[in-house]
């Protein structure tokens, strides 16, 4: 790894593209060799970082992390700056990811992600990557006119949150038409009214019928398809485009220093717990450990839908669990309906998938960093090769195992916890149960959670983060000393069902303690989105029906 030159590129996990810039990436998505793009170097950070990052604003510091990835000839500094304060002055969190303690005696907090106009972690890169469209799209249609300009088709695959995130970050942005995919009946109520309801005319929801992995699978093959890119000029929303995977670094080293702060120790011991189902979160965990943040464990905690888990236990990535047992051999709990394809209707539906995309991006730098390879662009062409094999498994085998050298380095940076509905509506209970300390009560300090959050002094989680602090409480009991930092994922009252679930018999509580004011109604509003069978080809033909549609 070594400091980033000023032309900084980017190259494909299954080797077939090479020397991307990083506008490239972003309005490419997927590689054409159907691999996701990674920057050719991961960039150190500067010597005196800590020093001189300590007091800085999220803002700041994402300034700061995004320059070492982005060429200042590519992204002047005065209009990255720019972009980044349109992102996030769209937050409602003065500092836009404040870390709540829930329990001072376990060292436990919870860094709130949901502050966005989303109510969701994946506003923090969307708001981002649509200011990011918008700013290349404005360059490079300047002086043309009409067939002249550039126009964009984002097309989006979502199990919840990415949906929604991908329209409110894109709506009304000029040149950009918006397509999200999305399993129909598989997201809550809310979930589809903050898709559905937004009138803008650029925008564009599908459902379809089958799993969020189908929706990713058509996903991936009209982005394969060089007739359909040629056509409509593709481009990603999901967490394949590298620009996902960038804005959320930020977090990480935010959350740490904040903790650095409230602890008055400079060099806490820190685990990052993070739930998760596409692996696109802990992935920028990893490149910010990567970077130099001294994190000392990153924690997968996965819902019953746990193929990653399985690899962490196994060595090998399956898409079903062999015999049906777990990764410890015994009989998987089954307190959720599980499809044909093996993915199981959970609590935490936005973590429900099979087929995890970013762990490709692991994959490749676990292949490069274990080869012993000398010649760097021979290293890395065997890492690809070595993906690019695995993949193919995947999706003729279904599976794949990789070697123990492989196993041992993930390992070094990961371990793994899987975590049951019960196990989710426990943890909910548990920590509602919890007086929070004094300092974290909601009392207008800039270190309160959110109004919403909060019922009587108790915390209020969603399913998906009680799944990363449940994962947390597990880690405790074996982590010694460490602080742990469970990434919250999303709002309560967009996971009603769970909430309601979880606290039926807790005297006094209403579920309207947490529906924020954006929320009420939405569901009774007109919706509005296509239909589409599980077909990549019917899909291609709903966005050039809809596309002629929006531009009469």
């Amino acid at each position: 790894m070594s400091l980033p030159t000023a032309s900084q590129r980017y190259l494909s996990t299954r080797g077939g593209s090479y020397d991307f810039t990083f506008e490239n990436v972003v309005l490419k998505g997927l590689a054409s060799d159907g691999g996701l793009f990674i920057p050719e170097e991961i960039p150190t950070l500067p010597r005196e970082w800590q020093s001189q990052w300590k007091d800085a604003s999220f803002q700041d510091l994402a300034f700061n992390i995004f320059s070492l990835y982005i060429s200042p000839q590519e992204i002047p500094a005065e209009d990255l700056r720019d972009i980044i304060h349109r992102s996030y002055s769209t937050f409602r969190a003065p500092n836009v990811t404040p870390l709540v303690t829930l329990d001072e005696s376990k060292n436990l907090h919870l860094l709130e992600l949901f502050h966005g106009p989303t109510f969701a972690f994946k506003d923090v890169a969307l708001q981002f990557v649509g200011n990011l469209f918008e700013y290349f799209l404005v360059r490079r249609n300047k002086g043309m006119e009409g067939e002249q300009r550039q126009h964009l088709t984002v097309v989006g695959a979502t199990s919840g949150d990415t949906g929604s995130a991908a329209i409110y970050g894109l709506r009304g942005k000029k040149d950009v038409s918006v397509f999200i995919m999305y399993p129909k009946g598989k997201v809550s109520p809310i979930q589809e009214a903050q898709m559905t309801t937004v009138a803008d005319n650029n925008v564009h929801c599908v459902s379809v019928e089958g799993t969020f992995d189908d929706c990713q699978g058509i996903l991936k093959t009209l982005f394969s398809d060089p007739e359909t890119n040629q056509q409509y000029r593709l481009a990603a929303v999901n967490s394949i485009n590298w620009a996902r995977i960038l804005a959320q670094i930020t977090y990480y080293f935010h959350s740490y220093l904040s903790l650095c702060r409230q602890t008055s120790n400079d060099k806490p011991n820190v685990r990052f717990v993070v739930p998760t189902g596409n692996f696109g979160d802990i992935l920028a965990g990893y490149f910010a450990k990567q970077m130099g943040l001294p994190v000392a464990k990153l924690v997968v905690a996965t819902n019953e839908n746990d193929i990653l888990h399985r690899f962490w236990k196994t060595g090998h990535y399956e898409k079903k669990p062999v015999h049906g047992q777990d990764a410890e051999g015994g009989i998987a709990e089954d307190g959720a309906k599980a499809h044909e394809d093996g993915v199981k209707e959970t609590l935490s539906p936005a973590m429900d998938i099979l087929v995890s995309s970013n762990f490709e991006r692991l994959l490749w730098y676990l292949a490069f960093s274990t080869s012993d390879i000398k010649e760097v662009n021979h290293k890395r062409m065997h890492a690809g090769e070595l993906v690019k094999g695995w993949l193919g498994q995947l999706k003729t085998e279904g599976g794949f195992g990789v070697s123990k050298e492989i196993l041992a380095a993930a390992k070094e940076d990961f371990e793994s916890e899987r975590v049951s509905d019960e196990q989710t509506l426990a943890t909910i209970r548990e920590i509602h149960g919890t007086t929070l300390p004094k300092t974290q009560q909601a009392n207008g300090t800039k270190s309160a959670p959110t109004s919403g959050t909060q019922h009587d002094g108790h915390y209020i989680l969603d399913p998906h983060s009680a799944i990363g602090v449940a994962a947390s409480l597990r880690s405790i009991e074996t982590g010694g000393d460490a602080h742990h930092i469970a990434l919250s994922t999303a709002h309560p009252a967009k996971f009603s069902h769970a909430v309601e679930l979880a606290l039926k018999d807790v005297p006094d509580f209403s579920f309207d303690t947490v529906l924020p004011e954006q929320f009420v109604g939405m569901t009774d509003l007109p919706q509005r989105a296509s239909s589409a069978k599980n077909d990549w080809k019917e899909v291609r033909e709903v966005i050039g029906r809809e596309l002629e549609t929006e531009n009469r």
